[in-house]
């Protein structure tokens, strides 16, 4: 082979290996570019046809009053729609949402009417001064969730006072408190600024790992920003949940908590589940960064810490005060006193309490109602 010839192979080669790095990035992996290519056997949804996130809810009726027992219900509701069309132009009245959904019981909790559901489901939503994305999280998860035929409730965990925000320690408060009133199967962690496209994408958890929900988000381009990301949506059983230690409660301010709990399950022993792209898709209630929550400056310090960190910092370390606990006609409202910031000494101390008996060690909290 001549030297001209031999030199153009080289370049040839080289170019087409920057060309195939460059696709294999540009697609996020193997794993997206298998999607794309349609290696796997998950349908791919058309989004530019949806429907109406009320629709066939008033197929769902009452049982009889007889004495016969109900059957179990189907593995595949037959009330799913598939994409639906989410708009967040006018804020629904709660007044409204409650007269859309006419079988949904005090407290936010509903059981399917005309079978026995498979799966409890409990939705963990943190919240402060966040009314309007409130009511369109209302609106939208109610009839989601009833077509799927889960038995469900809603828990809104209201940080009291005006100290910095704590996504992750009131979602350890919520789990604590929902597990009070059932024995549930899965534990949604859920923002409440996203809202799900695709009925289909089924809130329940994966028995063998914890599941990240909300791997498509409109924030993101509908794709995943990185391989250990965990926020948003996220489902894990109580088991899970107590195997990880829940999530730390040092996280005051945004950012780094989602980090921290991926760590985590990891070194308990899990790895992150999630659904196809196609299904796992959200849109996300655009707004500002609120005041009170602003960036962590210590996040990236209590990451590089929290292998040493995370079976003394969580579930077990919780401490917090329940200051009311409502049952709301649309959601379980709990606001909780979860204490100062790091920079500020709490003006009251622990009270003694504990998750399901025994089993989340030292947990410290009221049990007020």
């Amino acid at each position: 082979m001549s030297p001209w010839l031999d030199r153009q192979c080289t370049f040839t080669l080289l170019v087409a290996s920057q060309l195939c790095f460059l696709v294999y990035y540009s697609f996020g992996g193997l794993q997206s570019l298998a999607a794309f290519f349609s290696w796997d056997s998950e349908p791919a949804w058309d989004y530019s046809r949806t429907h109406d996130v009320y629709t066939n809810l008033s197929l769902i009726q009452r049982a009889g009053t007889g004495t016969q027992s109900l059957p179990d219900c189907p593995d595949k509701s037959p009330y799913l729609v598939g994409p639906l069309s989410i708009q967040f132009d006018s804020v629904p009245p709660l007044a409204v949402i409650q007269e859309r959904n006419p079988l949904v019981q005090e407290g936010g909790f509903y059981i399917p009417p005309n079978c026995v559901p498979r799966y409890r489901t409990a939705l963990i939503v943190p919240h402060r001064n966040r009314e309007t994305h409130l009511r369109h999280f209302l609106y939208y998860l109610h009839p989601f969730l009833q077509r799927q035929q889960l038995q469900y409730g809603i828990y809104i965990i209201h940080q009291a006072g005006n100290q910095t925000f704590n996504r992750a320690k009131l979602l350890n408060v919520g789990v604590k408190e929902a597990l009070r009133d059932e024995e549930w199967d899965c534990l949604f962690l859920h923002d409440i600024d996203l809202i799900p496209e695709n009925d289909y994408n089924l809130y329940v958890c994966d028995a063998g790992n914890p599941k990240h929900v909300s791997i498509a988000m409109n924030k993101f381009g509908y794709r995943l920003p990185y391989k250990t990301y965990f926020g948003g949506v996220s489902a894990v059983t109580p088991e899970q949940y107590l195997q990880m230690n829940g999530f730390p409660n040092e996280y005051w301010g945004w950012g780094g908590e989602d980090d921290d709990i991926a760590t985590r399950l990891q070194l308990a022993g899990m790895r992150i589940s999630r659904p196809p792209l196609s299904l796992g898709r959200y849109k996300m209630i655009k707004h500002k960064l609120d005041k009170g929550n602003e960036e962590n400056p210590r996040r990236f310090d209590l990451l590089y810490r929290t292998r040493r960190s995370w079976r003394q910092d969580g579930m077990n370390s919780l401490s917090y005060v329940t200051l009311s606990r409502q049952r709301l006609p649309l959601f379980t409202n709990i606001t909780a006193d979860i204490g100062p910031g790091p920079s500020r000494k709490s003006p009251r101390g622990p009270q003694g309490g504990s998750l399901k008996g025994a089993e989340a060690g030292a947990s410290r909290a009221t049990g007020g109602t």
